[in-house]
This record gives C-alpha cells, structure tokens and sequence, in this order.
C-alpha cells in the first residue's frame, strides 16, 4: 500500500511539474513595442499572425507619434521595442545607449504625401501650387507638429520652396495634429483643404493623393526598429524583429504602400 502511495505521488509530482513547464512557455511572454502610429493597421495585422508563428508570445502595442514614444521611454516606460516613423528618434536613443548593441536596422521606407478631401473641393493638384496657395493665403492646411516625423518632413518641404511656418501659422493658414493620424483625421473629415501627412495612412483612409515629395524635397523617409537595452525579453524581441524584417510581414508592409528594405 505504501508503495502505491508512493508510486501515485510522484506520477502526480510529476504531472504537476509538467503542468509547470507547460504553464511557464505558452503565454508566459509579453512583449511591449512601441510603434508610430503611421504603422497602426499593418502592426494589428502583422502582430495577429504572429499568433500562428509565436503562440507563447503576447505583443501589446502602443501607437503614437515617435517624438511622444521616445519621450515615454525616455521616461522610463516599459519598452521591448521601438519602431520609429524616422531616424530622428531612434538616434536620440542610440546616442545615450538606450538600445541593444546590433539590433537597430532600417526595416522600410515610405512617401509623404499631400492628401486632400473627397472630391478635393479647393482643386489642389501639387506642392507646387501648395506653395503659392499659402504665400496668398488662400488655403487650409493641416500638418504635424514640430515633434511629430511627418510634422518634420513638412518643415522640410516649406524650407525647399522658400516658406516661413511662423508667418503662415500666424496668417491662419495651418492647424496641427498631435500625430499623423489625426492630420489624416482633419483631411477625411474635411475640415482642412488639404494634409501632409504619409501616402500610406492616406491610403489606409481611402483618401486621395495628389502629390508626393522627393527625396530633394524632405529626405527619405525611414522607418528604423530596434530592442531597448532595456528589454525584459532580449530573445523574444528579436525573434519578432527578424520577423517583421521577413517576407510575410514584408507583404502586409507592401499592401498599404511601404517599401520593405530588409
């Protein structure tokens, strides 16, 4: 008798032990990425189909404008991983060893875009005419702010044609967003003429686009992604950096209009 009790506890020591591993590998795994939040619809679906590759890790997001996100983590919130709408950021942090040595790579590129409403009431048809519509005033448009990527990449282009913000900003022919999404938000609710805001979030919004800038206008636009020296998972965020890099995200990325580079 003793030695079938002795027997059933350890099958049951065992079990449990079992249960144990089993309990500490599925699901046990949170991953934090911050991410712009131009990246917003292609991160949700890229991030569902992790499911299938990754089933013991839980990603949970975070979208915002990279200048509000390098803030926070700069702060101290828990980061695993920083996906930048520009180099800007991602250099801030490189510069004060924030980020894990060799994990930082330029995962895609994307256009900026000047975006107008339906039917684009004001005729608007390039940058070109932008350009000479604000020096007369006579139109409306929406931008980021100054600490916002694509707010930058618009300082840039009123630089190329000769435009002073401050002087157009107190004419009342500007208005901000806090982050790309709501510059694209002002454009598809019409409240503006027109927005500079990415050709991608123009077309994750079904709104029209009548330009795009060069690179001779604002740069290229590159979105940078890279582990926080921080990291509670090292490993696990970088396994889900390889996979953003890879071919099935890579298509996600190309179905809204960025342009992988690996």
């Amino acid at each position: 008798m003793k030695a079938k009790c002795a027997a059933l506890f350890l099958t049951l020591a065992m079990l449990l032990a079992l249960c144990a591993c089993g309990s500490g590998s599925a699901g046990s795994v949170e991953l934090i990425v911050f991410a712009a939040a131009s990246l917003t619809e292609t991160m949700d679906r890229i991030i569902e189909d992790y499911k299938t590759v990754a089933p013991g890790v839980t990603i949970t997001p975070t979208y915002d404008s990279s200048g509000t996100l390098l803030k926070q983590i700069q702060e101290g919130a828990v980061c695993d991983l920083f996906f930048s709408a520009a180099p800007t950021q991602m250099d801030v942090l490189e510069g004060e060893n924030a980020l894990l040595s060799g994990t930082r790579r330029d995962l895609l590129e994307n256009k900026v875009a000047l975006a107008v409403p339906e039917g684009n009431p004001k005729g608007i048809e390039s940058f070109d005419q932008l350009a000479e519509l604000l020096r007369e005033g006579d139109v409306f448009l929406a931008m980021g702010n100054s600490d916002v990527p694509v707010g930058q990449y618009t300082q840039k282009i009123f630089s190329y044609y000769g435009l002073d913000e401050a002087a157009l900003a107190n004419a009342g022919v500007l208005t901000y967003g806090s982050n790309v999404k709501e510059v694209t938000t002002q454009v598809a609710e019409a409240t503006v003429d027109c927005g500079i805001i990415y050709a991608t979030d123009a077309f994750s919004a079904g709104l029209t686009t009548v330009d795009t800038a060069t690179a001779g206008m604002c740069g290229q636009v590159i979105y940078p992604a890279a582990v926080l020296a921080a990291s509670r998972h090292p490993d696990e965020t970088k396994a889900f950096l390889d996979y953003l890099a890879s071919g099935a995200a890579g298509e996600v990325f190309e179905s809204v209009g960025f342009t992988p580079l690996g």
